[in-house]
């Protein structure tokens, strides 16, 4: 297959706030489509003053991890048949509207996979961009009274799974190892995805002493499509010299995402011990 750019998977990370304000807010953060239904919903809303041109559009990627352990998303231009690729037969209705200001407007998914496709869990990208109205540019010499100004596109990106048939996941870590630098706690393992579909849960992580109190830790939502090796670091205070235990545990809980989606699995732990000398 061919492989395309990694991209941060915070896709939004604007710094000006009258940028994230020419976005239009969707819902849900993710679609999942069942093969019995072959159709689901985005909802758009405008919370702008100005009308929102808004075009859809998909591509097939999914989450990997780069040299430091930060997870990216990884796009694929042009996947080939081993590819789990729903991008090319998933159709949005419209592709292109205009949400007026305050107002809803509701994009339609229809899956038309072929006749022979095998059961399983098939991923795609959705992209939605948004254009809004102009940001003024100051500090321009503006002798003719013209005002010169930016228009925004803002574009969130949402993942879709289309599940046909018995569809089961599960993760396998390896390699867990930590360390404490300054004065955070640093934490590397390989997760690998088992079953037919994406593992989509919960990653915690603890430092434990010998008398059993947390003195670091972390959570995060996670999803293995593949494989990742992640780095997570958590806060962590003066630490006397001894032994500790370092403890990782995945479980399928996720408060962002409706029940009837998730795919359940046994929850995973892992844990080796860390000495701080």
């Amino acid at each position: 297959m061919s492989r395309g750019l990694l991209v941060p998977l915070v896709l939004l990370t604007v710094a000006a706030a009258t940028l994230a304000a020419q976005g239009v807010v969707i819902a849900p953060h993710a679609v999942y489509i069942d093969a019995r239904v072959r159709s689901a919903s985005v909802l758009l809303y405008n919370p702008n003053p100005e009308p929102a041109e808004v075009t859809i559009s998909t591509f097939f990627g999914y989450p990997v991890t780069d040299s430091l352990g930060r997870i990216v998303l990884r796009t694929v231009d042009r996947p080939d048949s081993t590819a789990p690729s729903a991008a090319g037969w998933i159709q949005a209705f419209p592709r292109r509207l205009t949400v007026v200001p305050l107002e809803r407007q509701t994009i339609r998914l229809l899956a038309t996979p072929p006749p022979s496709l095998p059961d399983g869990e098939y991923w795609a990208r959705l992209v939605i961009a948004a254009k809004g109205g102009q940001v003024p540019i100051t500090g321009v010499t503006d002798t003719a009274k013209v005002k010169v100004g930016l228009t925004l596109e803002v574009r969130t990106i949402i993942g879709m799974a289309y599940r046909k048939g018995a569809v089961h996941t599960g993760v396998a870590i390896s390699r867990l190892r930590g360390a404490v630098v300054g004065d955070s706690l640093e934490v590397w393992s390989r997760i690998e995805r088992q079953g037919n579909a994406a593992y989509v849960g919960t990653i915690h992580g603890s430092l434990v002493d010998s008398a059993g109190r947390v003195r670091a830790e972390f959570r995060a939502p996670i999803g293995v499509y593949y494989m990742l090796e992640p780095r997570y670091a958590a806060a962590v205070g003066a630490l006397a010299p001894g032994r500790y235990w370092l403890k990782l545990e995945l479980t399928t809980e996720r408060e962002d995402l409706a029940p009837e989606v998730i795919l359940p699995s046994a929850a995973v732990r892992d844990s080796v011990e860390l000495r701080i000398p």
